[in-house]
């Protein structure tokens, strides 16, 4: 941590028990923290959820940010874990978010053809293992390195890649093949 820099002092304040400060740094990356926890979870109200737990934690855990990363990276690593917790916790009461039942459109582009395949593309990260989801996020989603993405997901860079590879696989099988729709018997002429 650079403490003569904007930043540095803002953590250093922050540290130091200064709310204001700490807030400016959580707006300075709240939209790309809100991009990995909606993409994860899947839904606007699941990603509030969790990241009012995650901004939570890094306020607890503040002090024991080092520098040794970025703050975001830092902040990545404590959103992701937090998004975890709250997949494992939604798998073990099987719930499902409405906005999976119910699109809405309020949130989406005007196109839709844009909001169609932001959609799909949104269904099949949801069909891929969160580590995986995870790594295409952080990379192809916010455009990441390896290493800063191996260092959110405490993983070696080796890790991540082969996490990319597996998913982005995953995807190219998940976006070009239709989804099993029931087949109409046309043969006895009923539509």
């Amino acid at each position: 941590m650079d403490p003569v820099s904007p930043e540095g002092d803002l953590i250093r304040r922050a540290q130091l028990g200064d709310h204001r400060a700490f807030t400016d740094l959580i707006r300075s990356c709240d939209d790309r923290m809100r991009g990995l926890a909606y993409r994860l979870l899947g839904s606007q109200a699941a990603m509030d959820d969790a990241l009012q737990d995650a901004y939570l934690k890094a306020y607890r855990k503040l002090g024991t940010y080092d520098g040794r990363a970025a703050f975001s990276t830092w902040l990545y690593s404590v959103v992701y874990r937090t998004c975890l917790d709250h997949l494992r916790k939604r798998k073990r009461r099987g719930e499902v978010s409405l906005e999976a039942v119910v699109e809405t459109g309020t949130d989406g582009p005007t196109h839709e053809e844009r909001a169609a395949t932001q959609d799909a593309v949104r269904r099949a990260l949801a069909e891929l293992p969160p580590d995986q989801a995870a790594a295409v996020c952080l990379v192809d989603g916010e455009g990441l390195s390896y290493d800063e993405a191996a260092q959110i997901l405490d993983v070696a860079p080796g890790t991540v890649a082969s996490r990319l590879n597996r998913a982005r696989a995953a995807l190219r099988a998940l976006l070009t093949d239709p989804p099993d729709e029931p087949h109409s018997d046309t043969a006895g002429g009923a539509r």
